[in-house]
C-alpha cells in the first residue's frame, strides 16, 4: 500500500566505524572531515492511521486464507487457569509461544526455514505499537485505563498448494511478543504456521509442527529450573542406579562363569 515503509528498527541504518562522524551530529554543515552531511528528508505527509494490513490486500482478491473466528466467538482459552489438553486449539499455542522463551522459538523458526516445517515463508507485515490495558471492574461496569504496553505483531505468508476443498492460496503465521521484539514476533509467526500443518492436511513429521513438543519444551522458567536441579543432591537416584548395575554385573559374571568352556576347533 503505497510502498515499504521501514519504521523504527536498526537492521537499515549504517554501522559508523569511524566515531569523528559523529562530531557535528545535530547540525546540516560539513562534518569534522569537511564532508557534506545529509539529513533525512521527512515524509511529504503523514502515514495513514488506517493503513490496510499487507495480508488483509492479499484477502481482499481471495490470495489469502480467511480469518473466521470460531463458531459462537468463545471466550478464550486461558492458559494460566485451566490445564492443557493435545491436540491443543490455536488460541491455546498462540498463548504458549507469546510466553514461550525467544530462543526456544528462534530454533525452531530456523529448523522450518531450513525445511523441517514444509513450507516456504515470507515476510507480510512487521508492527511495533503501544496497545492500551483496560480493566473492567465488577463493582463499575466500565474499563478502566491501566496504561499502554509495547507490542510487536509479525504476519507470515506462507504458500499453500490446495487441496481438494480448497484452492491454492497463501497462508497465515502469526507472531506477537512483548516490547520491540522483531526476532521473536518472527520467530513466533514461523512455528504458529508450522503447528497448522493438520489443519491443510499435511504431514506433521517435525519438531515444530508437533504441538505437544512446542508448548511443553517453551517455558523457560520450567526448562531452566528442571536442567539446574541437577545439581542438587540426588543420593536415593544414584544410589539405586548404582546398586543395579553392581546386580548386573555380577549376574553376567555368574552365566559366563556357568557356560562351558568353547575349544577351537581342530585343524584338518
Amino acid at each position: 500500500p503505497g510502498g515499504q515503509v521501514l519504521g523504527p528498527t536498526y537492521d537499515y541504518t549504517h554501522r559508523l566505524f569511524d566515531f569523528a562522524l559523529m562530531d557535528n551530529e545535530g547540525g546540516s554543515g560539513p562534518d569534522a572531515a569537511g564532508n557534506a552531511r545529509l539529513e533525512p528528508e521527512p515524509a511529504a505527509s503523514p502515514l495513514d492511521t488506517h493503513m490496510p494490513r499487507v495480508p488483509d490486500i492479499l484477502g481482499a482478491e481471495g490470495l489469502m486464507e480467511p480469518e473466521v473466528a470460531p463458531e459462537g466467538d468463545p471466550r478464550p482459552f486461558d492458559l494460566t487457569r485451566e490445564p492443557v489438553s493435545f491436540p491443543a486449539d490455536r488460541d491455546v499455542r498462540l498463548q504458549a509461544m507469546a510466553r514461550g522463551d525467544e530462543g526456544f522459538l528462534l530454533g525452531l523458526g530456523y529448523s522450518v526455514q531450513r525445511g523441517f516445517g514444509g513450507n516456504h515463508p515470507f515476510v507480510g507485515e512487521i508492527r511495533v505499537g503501544e496497545v492500551s490495558v483496560e480493566f473492567v471492574p465488577e463493582e463499575l461496569g466500565f474499563a478502566v485505563d491501566l496504561g499502554e504496553i509495547t507490542l510487536t505483531e509479525c504476519q507470515m505468508v506462507n504458500q499453500f498448494a490446495g487441496s481438494k476443498d480448497v484452492p491454492p492460496q497463501f497462508t497465515r503465521g502469526y507472531g506477537l511478543a512483548f516490547g520491540h521484539s522483531e526476532r521473536k514476533a518472527m520467530s513466533m509467526s514461523l512455528v504458529d504456521r508450522a503447528l497448522k500443518a493438520r489443519e491443510f492436511g499435511e504431514a506433521a513429521e517435525y519438531p515444530a509442527q508437533q504441538d505437544e513438543f512446542v508448548l511443553y519444551h517453551s517455558d523457560n522458567v520450567e526448562a531452566a529450573g528442571f536442567v539446574e536441579h541437577l545439581k542438587l543432591p540426588h543420593y536415593v537416584d544414584f544410589q539405586g542406579e548404582l546398586e543395579l548395575i553392581r546386580r548386573i554385573r555380577r549376574e553376567r559374571e555368574a552365566r559366563l562363569a556357568a557356560e562351558p568352556e568353547t575349544l577351537p576347533e581342530a585343524a584338518e
